[in-house]
């Protein structure tokens, strides 16, 4: 089992990781997701023995590894820019790793061929890899981290590269090889979505720190604040002021809403943001008594199965879901329920 235990550094005068924690478990995929900047390579550099800490300890096992160098430490690393050798083969990429640790050429070949198996690719052995597409090298770069066998994987944005379908097709399929190979690892992306399709546990960076941590559908169910939500791009955040508590009532530039606390606690008077999810709001005609407001469609969007709308109601530009189309300019009713009015801390 990986230890992460206190972590600080700082760059150019300036703290990018201030005590950050953390384990990864046998067999475990847990992403690092921040902003650029949020210290999250860095981060995994030092754990691969890169770049020095200031202070903080990384163990494998229970045993410091401070002074082990990266090539001992028996981590497997997988970078954006893939780092393919041009002018060798696909096989010859991924045995690499396999003749730095001077084995014989039998097990050279037995390994290498299992490891383009893995991916699906045994047929591309003796193919260059200028050959290959953006998702074909980006199997082959896992292949040949995993070829090793390394008790620990790290991969940091390895589909940062590749557009935006291509990355939807790869998510599912890089899930599945991480979990056949029944390795730990550690996953950094600034993308929610490829963070929620990979990971088995998400670590969210901000200013230094683990802000929050739990599972995909912990953290979109109960964001821990309003910049958690906002990063995640979870919804509409309204801002307002608690003014009632039985029920949590708060008032903001729509109107009072009745609002759901979640697991936190607040206090009259206090700063907060509201959550309105656009595939919760009902769009009608008619007005309603609780948590229903009027707005002006100002766009209207098909999305396949629903239309997009953006609505100004109270000073603020809402993006709503509808089953319907309305014409822009029409004006409109919408609610939510209590239940899905989350009420979070700024």
């Amino acid at each position: 089992m990986l230890e992460v235990r206190e972590i600080h550094k700082t760059y150019e005068g300036q703290p990018l990781l201030a005590g950050v924690s953390f384990d990864v478990h046998s067999g475990e995929i847990v992403c690092l997701l921040g902003e650029s900047g949020s210290g999250k390579s860095t981060l995994l550099r030092i754990i691969a023995g890169l770049e020095p800490s200031d202070s903080g300890q990384v163990n494998w096992d229970g045993a410091d590894m401070s002074m082990i160098p990266p090539h001992k430490r028996g981590f497997g690393l997988m970078f954006q820019d893939y780092a393919l050798f041009p002018h060798r083969t696909v096989a010859e990429n991924v045995a690499f790793g396999l003749r730095m640790q001077q084995l014989p050429k039998p097990v050279v070949q037995a390994k290498t061929l299992e490891a383009l198996r893995a991916i699906h690719m045994e047929t591309f052995a003796d193919r260059s890899v200028t050959e290959l597409s953006g998702g074909e090298q980006q199997r082959v770069a896992l292949a040949r981290a995993l070829a090793p066998d390394p008790r620990l994987l790290m991969l940091d944005e390895p589909l940062g590269a590749l557009d935006h379908s291509l990355r939807l097709q790869l998510m599912d399929e890089l899930r599945e090889v991480l979990h056949e190979s029944r390795k730990p690892a550690i996953y950094v992306t600034h993308d929610r979505e490829e963070a929620f399709a990979v990971a088995d546990r998400l670590l969210i960076l901000h200013q230094g720190v683990i802000a929050q941590e739990g599972t995909a559908k912990e953290l979109y169910e109960q964001p821990a604040n309003a910049w958690i939500a906002g990063f995640l791009g979870l919804g509409n955040l309204v801002p307002g002021v608690v003014s009632g508590l039985e029920p949590l009532t708060v008032q903001t530039s729509l109107g009072n809403l009745q609002a759901n606390p979640g697991n936190l606690s607040f206090a009259l008077g206090e700063q907060c943001s509201v959550l309105l999810r656009p595939k919760d709001a009902k769009i009608s005609t008619e007005q309603g008594s609780r948590n229903t407001f009027a707005g002006n469609v100002r766009d209207c969007v098909f999305m396949g199965d629903y239309y997009k709308l953006e609505v100004e109601a109270g000073g603020q530009k809402l993006k709503l879901h509808s089953p319907n189309k309305i014409p822009c300019g029409n004006k409109v009713n919408f609610s939510f329920s209590t239940e899905q009015v989350l009420c979070l801390q700024v």
